[in-house]
């Protein structure tokens, strides 16, 4: 690990990505940083996880076939805060547009990570999201 990447060591994270190599990829990347990491390509796969397992921190793609990103958060902010609808998340997504942060931010995920994925910045944003480092402050 480098030492500029934050140490994620004790965190459980979801990720939903439907793109394989890339899937495989940032769960690799995690882990490096000492992240437990369950990756799926979907997102009834993502919910079939959650069921079994609450993450500390949720990483999702937007655009999956059969149920976007968005859909996916809607239905875990559904859930009761004991099950997981309080889980921090970020979307790792190409829809990098203001406009785009602000719809992510405003369906219910903490954070907006654009892609192309650099792993110190998207390690940073787990390591906050699942309070190993202080938010940042403005």
């Amino acid at each position: 690990m480098n030492l500029e990447e934050p140490d994620l060591h004790g965190l459980r994270i979801l990720l939903v990505e439907d793109d394989c190599d890339l899937r495989e990829s940032l769960a690799i990347l995690l882990e490096v940083c000492g992240a437990s990491v369950t990756a799926v390509g979907s997102s009834r796969a993502a919910l079939d996880a959650f069921s079994q397992t609450v993450p500390d921190v949720l990483l999702s793609d937007l655009s999956m076939p059969e149920e976007d990103g968005f859909t996916l958060i809607r239905k875990i902010r559904a859930l009761p805060a004991n099950r997981g609808g309080r889980v921090p998340a970020a979307a790792v997504t190409a829809q990098a547009s203001a406009e785009d942060r602000r719809r992510v931010l405003a369906a219910g995920f903490q954070a907006h990570v654009a892609k192309p994925v650099h792993v110190t910045e998207l390690a940073a944003v787990v390591a906050r999201l699942g309070g190993l480092i202080p938010p940042i402050r403005v």
